[in-house]
């Protein structure tokens, strides 16, 4: 199957799959305190992403905005309740907000359409979160509906894997044959 067709059938799906944000937080939470983690990059969920917002009561939350010149490029802020949409209506954090450092962060929650067992992942297209995440020696976790999981993913050279995916059925490490390190 190629990107395209994937995308096609993973947005179709995600759309069909039933809201079980809160279990797929609940194994997120568990992993987060787990692995010591007190900030956290996270994303702004879109309707029919996992909402991981409810970690804003136990972690410290970062969150993007999109720049779309000179380059395209993702900076990172403090996340909090003043935000804007952007041409996507994506939720971001309003143009002026002082950008914070990546270092910052101490996991980051990566969405996508899909995910496979070795940590592949199918973005939307743009190419913004494997340009963040180019270089950075950071826990990655991509977030997911179990339903999402795919076979393999197609990569391209410029394509960054997640270390581990995060579903409503636990959180798994894809450097270790996909084993459960959350239940």
């Amino acid at each position: 199957m190629t990107k395209a067709e994937l995308r096609a059938w993973a947005s179709q799906r995600r759309r069909e799959v039933p809201d079980a944000s809160s279990a797929l937080t609940a194994h997120l939470a568990d992993w987060l305190e787990a692995s010591g983690a007190r900030t956290v990059l996270a994303y702004r969920a879109l309707p029919s992403e996992p909402d991981v917002s409810e970690l804003s009561s136990a972690f410290e939350l970062l969150t993007t905005r999109t720049i779309w010149a000179p380059r395209r490029a993702l900076t990172v802020h403090v996340w909090s309740s003043a935000t804007e949409r952007d041409r996507f209506g994506i939720l971001q954090p309003p143009l002026g907000t002082p950008d914070l450092p990546k270092s910052a962060a101490d996991v980051v929650l990566v969405p996508g359409l899909a995910f496979d067992r070795r940590g592949g992942r199918l973005g939307t297209g743009g190419g913004f979160y494997d340009r963040l995440l180019a270089g950075w020696d950071v826990p990655t976790v991509g977030v997911t509906w179990t339903e999402l999981l795919v076979d393999e993913v197609p990569l391209e050279p410029h394509d960054v894997r997640v270390r581990f995916v995060a579903t409503q059925d636990g959180v798994f490490d894809c450097e270790r044959a996909f084993a459960r390190v959350v239940c």
